[in-house]
């Protein structure tokens, strides 16, 4: 979470109109994302590919993008101007996303996927880095920019709800391939800051991580609380095709889906007053327990309004855990070291969401919604690994057990 009360560098006004420029620009990969993350795994289904071959296909590009996505980051920080791989990632990323239209069997879907998924990997990491530059130069305020991107994310999620409800599974492709358009445009209308005088993020990953990274009571909480992200997993690869098959309606998906997503925006929105309340601590083990308590629940027949509540816990398994993890990470490592604790961050994110999106094709075909049972495992997991590095902290060693936070 980047607060807006950062203090501006004085290096030439800023370019015109740069904070609704980024809004869209943050807009145009969240529209794709809102029709790609509910709906394309419909579409596999209407191929009658089976659940473990859905989850392959959804997990295979997840680790493609761990590895292209640094690379891209180093190339687009090397490069003048970062804009030039946006250009190049929305170009290639609608290229070859309109070859699914002419695939319908398993190892070419997969291939397809993976290859759109390499060379789309960067959009948004490249955006988040040129928000952070605006952010740093001339304090502009980061939330009021990304939340046009949820905001885009929802809507997306509800008129691809609708339009499921019309002409099902036909309509991701077109609709996704909409989106990339999108970003073409998106990407040629981009403000130009220039080089970058930090690197990105994922950039950071291609170097080892920082000595203070390697604390072992921060280790154990970043696997922990990406541990819980990633039980996550399933809700992403099977909710809209468990929730088609229980009749809902394309409409009450796209609302489900939104539900979250909105529930999450506004958790941010309230984000500055839960800090002042609440200790860093609170804010993730909240997060961690309650996402055991949400796949424990989800199976049940909860009925539509029950979900749409379920949906809520959001704000909490991922918004607010999301945002304690991130103070944690400032109070623990030094400003120049941001990139490379982001980076680590990523990695751990995509490569536990990967495994268990590949595990949940498994689970889900061989126990159906119950296989959400699973997804609580994982999240009881990461609170255990998330209490060991609270357990581990050096405040606690140094004092008897009294953190910082607790005082």
């Amino acid at each position: 979470m980047i607060p807006s009360s950062v203090p501006a560098v004085t290096v030439g006004p800023p370019p015109c109109h740069f904070a609704l420029r980024l809004a869209l620009l943050f807009s145009a990969p969240l529209i794709v994302n809102g029709f790609a993350m509910p709906y394309f795994p419909v579409w596999l289904s209407t191929l009658s590919l089976s659940d473990f071959e859905i989850g392959m296909v959804l997990a295979v590009p997840m680790f493609v993008r761990v590895i292209t996505a640094p690379l891209a980051g180093l190339l687009a920080d090397r490069l003048g101007e970062r804009t030039i791989v946006l250009i190049w990632s929305g170009c290639l990323s609608l290229a070859i996303a309109m070859a699914l239209f002419f695939v319908k069997d398993f190892w070419p879907v997969l291939v397809i996927y993976a290859l759109q998924s390499a060379v789309y990997s960067p959009y948004l990491p490249i955006v988040e880095a040129i928000a952070l530059s605006g952010v740093r130069r001339w304090g502009f305020d980061y939330a009021q920019m990304r939340v046009w991107g949820s905001v885009a994310f929802i809507g997306a999620t509800m008129l691809g709800g609708w339009l499921i409800g019309l002409v099902g599974g036909a309509m991701v492709l077109p609709a996704m391939a909409v989106g990339f358009g999108l970003t073409i445009v998106m990407a040629l209308a981009a403000p130009r800051v220039g080089r970058p005088r930090r690197p990105s993020p994922i950039t950071a990953l291609t170097e080892p991580p920082p000595q203070s990274l390697r604390q072992t009571d921060l280790q154990l909480l970043l696997v922990g609380v990406t541990l819980v992200n990633s039980s996550h997993a399933m809700l992403f690869a099977f909710s809209a095709i468990y929730w088609q098959h229980i009749g809902y309606s394309g409409t009450q998906v796209g609302g489900l889906w939104s539900a979250g997503v909105a529930a999450e925006v506004i958790m941010f929105f309230f984000a500055k007053a839960i800090i002042r309340r609440f200790s860093v601590w609170t804010m993730i083990f909240s997060g961690c327990l309650l996402a055991v308590v949400r796949w424990l629940i989800f199976p049940m027949d909860l009925g539509f309004s029950g979900y749409f509540v379920l949906q809520c816990f959001h704000a909490f398994t991922y918004a607010i855990m999301h945002t304690g993890m991130q103070l944690k990470l400032v109070e623990r490592v030094a400003e120049e070291q941001e990139a490379a604790a982001q980076g680590l961050y990523f990695f751990y994110t995509g490569i536990f969401t990967a495994i268990f999106t590949l595990l949940s094709g498994y689970f889900y075909a061989w126990f159906g919604v119950q296989g959400f049972y699973s997804m609580s495992v994982v999240a009881l997991t990461g609170c255990g690994f998330a209490f060991a590095g609270w357990s581990l902290q050096p405040q606690r060693l140094v004092s008897g057990g009294k953190t910082s936070e607790a005082s």
